[in-house]
């Protein structure tokens, strides 16, 4: 058997110990009340329009302080899209 073949055989063997592993929590734990769940959906809402926002209204702000146009506007939104979403990331992978 290849080195590439026993990697990959131990990549699989990996992938059903985790599946195996959630199983059991989620059949010890049970599912996670339809409350929970919606609460969940607003809180990564807010983490990624918070960020948005105040990219916008920082780069409006640049923009008209130093006569910019609307380049800081176009790259502090996006610059807070990317942090909203790691933050929306982050929380999704909390237990």
């Amino acid at each position: 058997m290849s080195e590439e073949d026993q990697e990959g055989r131990q990549h699989m063997q990996d992938a059903i110990r985790l599946r195996q592993a959630r199983r059991k929590t989620w059949e010890s734990e049970g599912e996670r009340p339809l409350w929970q769940n919606l609460s969940m959906i607003g809180a990564l809402g807010w983490l990624i329009v918070i960020p948005v926002l105040i990219g916008v209204f920082a780069g409006r702000w640049l923009d008209d302080r130093l006569g910019t146009g609307v380049t800081l506007s176009g790259a502090l939104t996006f610059a807070g899209a990317g942090l909203g979403f790691y933050l929306a990331w982050r929380r999704m992978n909390e237990k």
